[in-house]
């Protein structure tokens, strides 16, 4: 009864939203809006010139970070929870819990997927607090207007917490799913590029979001450019397409923002899931280890591959010492991940690895045996866009290069600095910190990410502060030949920011097949 009476209030509260100019505003109000897999160097003034004259109106965060594993729920949850994987649990796009499916991975891009994990867990589908859960507490709503998949959406607001998700493909609480419709018409359906998605999205902000009374934050996540260039290509015709798709709708935000009369209230934080790479790849690595004969068959349970990650039965040592040896003689293969030395938590157990520590992925109960990301360089596409991965596909994301991790970060409003650029390094997990500071909202002691002071108005942190670079190196011999993998982080008082990972193998003559 209770949950009934508490949809049909949230149901009246967005009647309200869509009539309700002129009513007293918020002193201050939050709008995130992320560009699935937005490079910095598509922000021109020809490709986004919305976005563009924003970044040079506001604060740019120049050393920007995605969250190693560089994928989309991922850094969904992660800038959620202001969070590393080590702390939030979401581990890949593919993740495995056993006690729902032993054989094979989930997909995270289903929140249908993601209920089965919250039910097989007492409901802790994320194992710290989100932005959603810390405003409720505050009295305050979040409302997620996504044109992305179900699962991305559901991250950023995995417990609704008296706020709601408005997604083609999943409205939450169900209960609004009439209002919703009646004022924006049935969704459209998906495309490439995903055009009358992203317009259906930012209609739904304009009358719930940006209502007088609407939430204190919104989130706004369009799926373009990924969803184009993962099948047409970075620089292709329908990519440029879907990047200039995007900028539109971002300035019909923008313009209703300034006249509804509220560009004084609202503070914008504008980033992305991850970057992108070309990809030139042949190998798949649960197919690497069947044909190796380190994994029975595609369905077998003694071993068990979920994107990146591999897991191991019963944590066999012999095995995964074998994995590992086998992989790095692999010129597709780039950082390999374990568990850490017990004399050097930056090292890995297996020789030449590096540990979960490293990368923030060390989670008690969820990291796997193994992480591996894929190898890139630094080579261009035919557009001239810079950086390559050895992934099967057309174009994509997920690993450990700089042209994954190294994103844009764009903030404007009253809050922020104006015509300012930082170098200093930011990460998706240093987003919800800075808005919980902005509107006076205490930040939980188990975040991983800070305040970015630096591009605060009426801050002295001049963003010239000193930052450290480190290099972390191992190496291991084989009769074969070496494997090096070296990682690079930058270092700001307490928060290290991964920058990316780089493997250098050397052949004695004839690679050994």
């Amino acid at each position: 009864m209770y949950k009934y009476c508490k949809y049909i209030s949230f149901c009246l509260f967005l009647l309200m939203c869509i009539g309700t100019r002129g009513m007293a505003q918020e002193s201050s109000k939050t709008l995130i809006v992320f560009f699935d897999g937005l490079r910095p160097d598509y922000i021109t003034k020809e490709n986004m010139p919305n976005l563009y004259a924003l970044k040079k109106k506001g604060s740019y965060g120049e050393h920007h970070h995605s969250v190693f594993p560089t994928v989309t729920r991922v850094n969904s949850a992660s800038y959620a929870t202001g969070s590393y994987p080590v702390t939030h649990g979401l581990m890949g796009n593919t993740v495995y819990f056993p006690q729902v499916d032993k054989s094979k991975g989930l997909n995270t891009g289903d929140a249908g997927e993601l209920t089965r994990i919250a039910e097989a867990t007492s409901g802790n589908l994320l194992t710290t607090t989100s932005l959603g859960e810390i405003l409720q507490s505050a009295g305050h709503r979040l409302m997620v207007f996504s044109s992305g998949s179900t699962g991305q959406a559901f991250l950023q607001n995995h417990k609704v917490s008296g706020g709601a998700i408005i997604n083609p493909d999943l409205i939450l609480p169900s209960s609004i799913v009439p209002a919703v419709e009646k004022e924006l018409g049935a969704p459209p359906a998906y495309a490439r590029p995903n055009t009358a998605r992203h317009k259906w999205v930012a209609d739904a902000f304009l009358k719930f979001g940006l209502a007088d009374n609407g939430p204190l934050v919104s989130a706004i996540w369009f799926s373009d450019p990924d969803g184009t260039a993962h099948r047409e290509g970075i620089g292709s015709a329908l990519t440029m397409q879907a990047i200039k798709s995007v900028d539109h709708e971002l300035g019909r935000v923008l313009s209703a923002i300034d006249s509804s009369g509220q560009s004084d209230v609202y503070n914008i934080l504008i980033s992305t899931d991850h970057g992108f790479v070309t990809d030139l790849g042949k190998e798949s690595l649960p197919d690497f280890l069947i044909e190796k004969g380190l994994k029975e068959n595609a369905e077998s349970e003694d071993v068990v591959v979920a994107g990146g990650a591999v897991y191991v039965k019963d944590h066999d040592r012999v095995k995964i010492r074998k994995i590992v040896e086998s992989l790095q003689q692999e010129e597709w293969v780039g950082a390999v991940f374990t568990n850490p030395q017990e004399n050097d938590k930056m090292k890995g157990s297996v020789k030449g690895t590096l540990s979960f520590e490293s990368v923030n992925w060390s989670h008690a109960e969820r990291k796997a045996d193994i992480l591996v990301a894929v190898n890139w360089n630094d080579e261009a596409n035919e557009y001239g866009y810079k950086g390559k991965s050895y992934a099967k596909g057309v174009a994509g994301h997920g690993g450990s290069s700089y042209y994954e991790i190294h994103i844009p970060f764009i903030v404007a409003g009253p809050a922020f600095k104006k015509e300012f650029e930082s170098a200093l390094p930011t990460s998706n997990i240093d987003i919800v910190p800075t808005i919980l500071h902005i509107h006076g909202i205490e930040v939980p002691a188990q975040m991983n990410g800070r305040v970015a002071a630096e591009l605060l108005e009426g801050n002295s942190v001049s963003g010239t502060e000193e930052v450290k670079h480190e290099k972390v190196e191992t190496t291991v011999k084989y009769p074969w030949g070496t494997y090096q993998l070296v990682l690079d982080r930058s270092i700001l008082g307490e928060h290290a920011y991964v920058n990316y990972t780089k493997v250098t193998r050397t052949y004695n003559t004839v690679k050994v097949k």
